[in-house]
C-alpha cells in the first residue's frame, strides 16, 4: 500500500493528465478549425428572425420573479409525487404531514397573489 505523500503524487499526476488532455484537444480544435470570419457569421441569430432590438436590452424583473415562482412550485410538486408513492407506508400521520405543507403551499400563493407577484403589470 502506498504512503500518504505518494498517493497525493497519484492526484497530482492524474490532475496534471487531465488539464493537458484538455489543453491539447483545445488547441488541435483551435488548429483544425476553420476560423475566416464573415460579417454574416458575425451577426447576432435568433431563431431564423432578424434582430428586432440590441442584445443587450434590459428585461422587467417580473420576468424572473415568474421564473423564479415556477421553479419553486416545480419542485413542490416533485415532492407531492415523492410522497404519493409512499402514501400507504406513511399512514395517517403522512396525510397529516402534506396536509400541513400543501396549508404552507397555498398561504405562500395568497402572500404572492396579495403582493403582486403574479400580476403581470
Amino acid at each position: 500500500m502506498p504512503g500518504y505523500e505518494l498517493s497525493w503524487i497519484y492526484v497530482l499526476v492524474f490532475f496534471l493528465g487531465g488539464v493537458g488532455f484538455v489543453a491539447m484537444l483545445l488547441t488541435m480544435s483551435r488548429m483544425i478549425a476553420p476560423s475566416k470570419r464573415t460579417p454574416e457569421k458575425l451577426r447576432p441569430y435568433e431563431s431564423g428572425e432578424e434582430p428586432v432590438m440590441d442584445a443587450w436590452g434590459r428585461y422587467p424583473t417580473h420576468f424572473y420573479l415568474y421564473a423564479l415562482l415556477f421553479v419553486v412550485f416545480d419542485v413542490e410538486a416533485i415532492f407531492l409525487f415523492l410522497w404519493a408513492v409512499v402514501f400507504r407506508d406513511l399512514g395517517w400521520f403522512g396525510l397529516l404531514e402534506i396536509g400541513i405543507f400543501l396549508a404552507l403551499l397555498v398561504v405562500g400563493l395568497v402572500y404572492e397573489w396579495k403582493k403582486g407577484a403574479l400580476s403581470w403589470y
